[in-house]
């Protein structure tokens, strides 16, 4: 128990200090994940209210399709991000392999599934009456849309909150295309595999605590959203 106390001691010293390696992870996390939520919300938002709203041939098929890629394996994801954004691959020309914006199109494909699942099921849970109203008042496709989605806001707060969590904690993405390189791409998950291997335990300690501080406060917020769109 003596190693496990001394590396908390240790944590909270290098957190309080402002220790640079640590916080230079911190920092590869927060811009990788927050550009993964924001393209993961902007695609999967309207293909979730799409899914959720519309009859059309196939439709099932493509739920199911969804669904299942809510179990698929992250390392998998890694490995065809990495095989697309590679210097012989069809999107080596742009450069993003090893990148914090190439991490983040490898999460936002981790997130999208969540994004779409959760956003159809509250679509698809909304009272019927909701489209005959809207289309009566007049409302054209992208208002009826948006009306649609605000109905449905915490389906999407719940699945932006489960994607969150799925991407701030990813490691075999951040791992494959991001390359975990020190002060560029290492994020804290891939940084608490490293440091726990070399046997500096207080590192792992105190990266995993901002980790779930980092979780916690985006709980939070999301919880006040919640209350106040309530």
């Amino acid at each position: 128990m003596d190693f496990i106390l001394e590396g908390l001691v240790r944590a909270l010293d290098l957190l309080l200090s402002g220790d640079e390696v640590t916080f230079s992870a911190v920092t590869a996390t927060l811009q990788s994940s927050v550009l993964a939520m924001i393209a993961a919300l902007a695609l999967g938002a309207p293909a979730g209210f799409c899914l959720g709203h519309f009859e059309f041939r196939g439709r099932r098929a493509l739920r199911l399709a969804v669904d299942t890629a809510l179990s698929f394996p992250t390392v998998v994801i890694g490995l065809i991000v990495y095989a697309f954004l590679t210097r012989r691959g069809p999107l080596g020309e742009w450069q993003m392999l090893f990148t914090v914006p190439g991490m983040a199109a490898g999460l936002a494909l981790l997130a999208l599934p969540i994004v779409i699942a959760h956003t159809a099921a509250g679509v698809e849970g909304l009272d019927r009456r909701l489209r005959l109203t809207a289309l009566t008042l007049g409302a054209g496709p992208l208002r009826l849309a948006l009306t649609t989605l605000r109905e449905a806001r915490f389906a999407v707060i719940l699945a932006l909150a489960m994607a969150f969590g799925r991407v701030a904690s990813e490691v075999g993405i951040a791992m494959m295309v991001g390359g975990n390189i020190k002060w560029h791409t290492r994020t804290i998950t891939t940084a608490i595999a490293l440091e726990t291997g070399k046997g500096q335990f207080a590192e792992g300690i105190a990266l995993g605590i901002v980790l779930l501080a980092i979780a916690l406060v985006v709980n939070l917020l999301l919880v006040l959203l919640r209350r106040r769109m309530a």
